[in-house]
């Protein structure tokens, strides 16, 4: 079992999805989970509620990833609630922006960098100092980063660019004893992925996976939790598929 007791975790986009259930996993392992959100301040604090009913400790803590300075602004919070450590970084907030070649715009394109990539290289940067010896980063990438999915080019890059990352930050923060991995899931039955919630989408899951069901957050948030944990302690620098088998 995943033994992260005594450990501090700041997982980001936490409110709903696959941030919501790696924040009660990672909990539920002992670790006290800062549970980040940008608008969904209810959902943050019933996340909060559940991990505290459960028996775990979790505080929610607002941060605009929109903005140049948000990342700086949540890692200082993040200093005054935890303090001088912090564990376990789990960048996971993220948005989905669907379109073709033809019809995205370059707000959209911005949009989705600013979020998906810029927010998370400066949230590390800027917590670089609370990460201590032992510490695991994972960052949420995609199935779209290394297989194409039609209507997905620009978010699919984002993904690909994360991917690029967590091998530079493996190598570069790898003597400081920092593990940075990320986990890619298929189509799992979010917020994010409404389509699969339909019938059609359910068709096209299954017609692509070699495990013939639609993910729920729960699937993937185990790897996340695994991750995070020592017995991870030898997995650095890898995008682990959590998918399905997806477009094997």
């Amino acid at each position: 079992m995943n033994d992260l007791s005594g450990k501090t975790a700041l997982v980001t986009g936490a409110s709903r999805g696959i941030g919501r259930a790696s924040a009660l996993a990672i909990a539920k392992a002992g670790a006290n989970v800062l549970v980040h959100y940008g608008r969904g301040a209810k959902e943050a604090e019933a996340v909060v509620a559940q991990i505290k009913a459960d028996g775990g400790h979790g505080q929610a803590v607002a941060g605009d990833m929109t903005h140049p300075q948000g990342p700086s602004l949540l890692a200082a919070d993040v200093r005054s609630i935890l303090g001088d450590r912090l564990d376990i970084l789990v960048a996971n907030a993220g948005i989905s922006r669907p379109g073709t070649i033809d019809k995205t715009t370059i707000e959209e394109f911005d949009e989705l960098f600013a979020i998906n990539v810029r927010a998370p290289f400066f949230l590390v940067q800027q917590l670089l100092p609370l990460l201590a010896n032992g510490s695991s980063i994972v960052v949420t990438s995609s199935l779209a980063a290394h297989a194409a999915v039609d209507g997905l080019s620009a978010y699919s890059m984002t993904k690909g660019a994360l991917d690029t990352m967590v091998k530079h930050f493996a190598y570069e923060l790898g003597p400081r004893g920092i593990r940075v991995n990320a986990v890619a899931p298929g189509i799992v039955a979010t917020d994010m992925s409404e389509f699969a919630k339909t019938d059609q989408g359910r068709d096209y899951a299954m017609n692509m996976q070699a495990l013939k069901r639609v993910a729920e957050p729960e699937d993937i948030a185990g790897v996340i939790a695994f991750l995070a944990s020592d017995e991870a302690r030898w997995i650095t620098g890898d995008t682990v598929r959590v998918d399905g088998g997806s477009k094997l």
